[in-house]
């Protein structure tokens, strides 16, 4: 198990939590912060005992955003990680989610600040838990930037057009409760509990069968675009080999025997 100074990654039972951990600068991404994201996303996908993963920010922020110079290596000792970059120049965008879609559910717990970049990784993220204090926006263009992280493509996707557009083009922030009304975000809790409703919900995932598990989520990113008819095909070829698996085996007889069903995939 990884981690750098600015990325913490722990076990929690089979979910992977990765934390953000530069809370004196709201967690601003940084090239330790990447390269400890992009190494946590590799072993969840590598790791079959991993059946979830939990992604949220420690201290009072998830992630407000780009630090450049941190990005360029150039401040919080970020110089000894650029050779990894420069092997992989794509790095950063796998890191944040826009060129690396894990085969794990991830469940975002957001608390405090989710701008900028921070809302722009957690529309790669597939569960969404928030803090009723957390904010969330699309600040660039009122810094005259572009939000190149991928939300004009996926924003649309996610929630209501008008929404999107109003979120893009005004750069305004936007309260947990707002972000749950244009369905940005699925559950506001109280603030400091996102974490645990994360892994309360990741509980849930990991006692059900991971190969189905697995199979649904990459079902329904694969089909989202399809024409229903192309849709419901692609469907029936991820989705019928699963009823000859043993983790289907084990929940046919688990149920018809009135008990839990065991999982043991390793």
């Amino acid at each position: 198990m990884g981690g750098t100074e600015h990325l913490d990654i722990q076990r929690e039972g089979a979910t992977l939590v990765l934390t953000l951990n530069r809370p004196e600068a709201k967690n601003a991404l940084s090239l330790p912060m990447l390269v400890g994201l992009y190494d946590g996303w590799v072993e969840a996908d590598a790791d079959d005992s991993i059946r979830s993963v939990v992604f949220t920010g420690a201290g009072d922020s998830f992630c407000a955003g780009m630090d450049l110079k941190a990005l360029a290596g150039k401040s919080s000792g970020g110089e000894r990680y650029r050779d990894r970059l420069a092997a992989d120049p794509e790095l950063h965008w796998k890191a944040m989610l826009r060129h690396h879609r894990p085969r794990k559910p991830v469940i975002a717990a957001v608390e405090g600040y989710c701008v900028a970049g921070g809302t722009e990784m957690l529309q790669g993220t597939d569960i969404r838990v928030a803090g009723e204090s957390a904010t969330f926006g699309l600040f660039e263009v009122k810094r005259g930037l572009f939000p190149i992280g991928g939300s004009t493509v996926r924003l649309q996707r996610q929630i209501p057009r008008t929404h999107a557009l109003e979120m893009l083009l005004t750069g305004r922030p936007y309260t947990a409760r707002e972000a749950a009304d244009i369905g940005l975000v699925g559950h506001v809790v109280p603030d400091g509990t996102a974490r645990a409703k994360a892994l309360e919900i990741a509980e849930l995932i990991n006692a059900c069968g991971p190969l189905a598990v697995e199979a649904v989520k990459a079902s329904v990113y694969e089909t989202a675009e399809m024409t229903e008819t192309d849709g419901l095909a692609a469907e029936l070829k991820r989705g019928w080999p699963i009823f000859d698996t043993a983790d289907a085996k084990e929940g046919a007889r688990a149920f018809a025997e009135k008990r839990s069903p065991e999982y043991k995939r390793a």
